[in-house]
């Protein structure tokens, strides 16, 4: 397995991080879009809410409704830099790197797929 299986797995013996879904809606939200929009919306959300050092509302950027990639955020333990850090061990006071960036992307898309199989 890779480190997103890895991650994957370990994240859903998570109560709290397993119990986020998306509902069919925004099954068909997505859908509609295809991946590669979906993509583009999650680089978009984490590149202007999580990935900047300092982040002045850390810990209640990133919604709990309104698009795939946010819950998808919830889920993964991707929604602010505490959560990034504790779970993934990417440190909340300096800025993200391109490939850590990409590792969060890569994260929340194959959790979609998932979902929307």
């Amino acid at each position: 397995m890779n480190n997103i299986d890895v991650m994957l797995e370990r994240l859903s013996k998570s109560k709290f991080r397993s119990s986020f879904h998306l509902n069919k809606q925004m099954k068909e939200y997505v859908s509609s879009k295809g991946m590669d929009v979906i993509r583009e919306h999650a680089y978009g959300f984490i590149l202007s809410r999580i990935a900047g050092d300092n982040i002045m509302n850390d810990g209640k950027q990133t919604p709990m409704k309104g698009h795939p990639v946010f819950i998808a955020q919830h889920a993964l333990a991707c929604c602010c830099r505490g959560c990034l850090e504790k779970w993934h061990h990417i440190p909340k006071e300096r800025k993200m790197t391109n490939e850590e960036v990409d590792y969060v992307i890569d994260l929340i898309m194959k959790w979609i797929m998932r979902k929307c199989k």
